[in-house]
């Protein structure tokens, strides 16, 4: 099924952040008019708003992003259920359950993850697999190479974030999984982060010397 133009908007302010109709325009090969049309709609549908940002030279430059009102355009993996589930798990096994399954999913996907690194020479290589990964699983993911040394996981939506929002420790297991898969090629850190209000998580690889 084609793409709907409003979709199309969605994901490109999903993915790039707040941006100019003009800007919009030019992505999806329109007139800044008939790009303007969509924003209304969306606009008036509670999914974007917009910012007026000072220029340098005349008037106010218009910026449209994301509500949270549309992140139900995105995969939310059953947001309800998951956090009932949690609460079950935390009622019935107590906190030290609640780890158990936190540890299993984080071993589990360390395997799948390490099977389809492997094969990948470079950190480059690696950081774009997992970024593959990430994306078939929802996250939205992909890599900007800042230099040679420094390169950004960034992941543009967050598929468990009720749960990672109720329980912090499932951010806290996926971080130690990404530094424990790059850990003989580069060091990871979480620079930006969707639950504490982020637009989107931002992981900062450096490369080591060994690289």
């Amino acid at each position: 099924m084609k793409e709907k133009t409003s979709e199309k908007i969605l994901s490109l302010l999903k993915f790039e952040g707040a941006l100019t109709a003009k800007i919009l325009a030019s992505e999806l090969g329109l007139t800044t008019m008939g790009v303007r049309q969509h924003l209304q709609a969306l606009e008036d549908d509670g999914d974007i708003r917009f910012e007026d940002k000072k220029a340098v030279r005349g008037r106010p430059t218009r910026y449209w992003s994301l509500t949270t009102q549309s992140n139900s355009h995105f995969s939310d993996r059953h947001e309800e259920l998951t956090v009932q589930l949690i609460d079950s798990v935390k009622v019935i096994f107590g906190d030290e359950g609640l780890e158990q399954l936190i540890a299993h999913r984080e071993q589990a996907s360390f395997l799948l993850y390490s099977d389809r690194l492997a094969s990948k020479p470079d950190l480059l290589g690696k950081l774009e697999a997992l970024a593959e990964l990430r994306s078939e699983e929802g996250y939205m993911a992909t890599v900007v190479v800042d230099d040679k040394a420094v390169y950004w996981l960034m992941e543009n939506h967050c598929p468990i974030c009720a749960a990672a929002s109720k329980c912090l420790n499932f951010c806290r297991s996926e971080l130690n999984l990404f530094q424990t898969l790059l850990a003989p090629y580069a060091t990871v850190e979480r620079e930006e982060h969707i639950v504490e209000g982020a637009r989107r998580c931002a992981y900062k690889v450096t490369a080591l010397e060994t690289e």
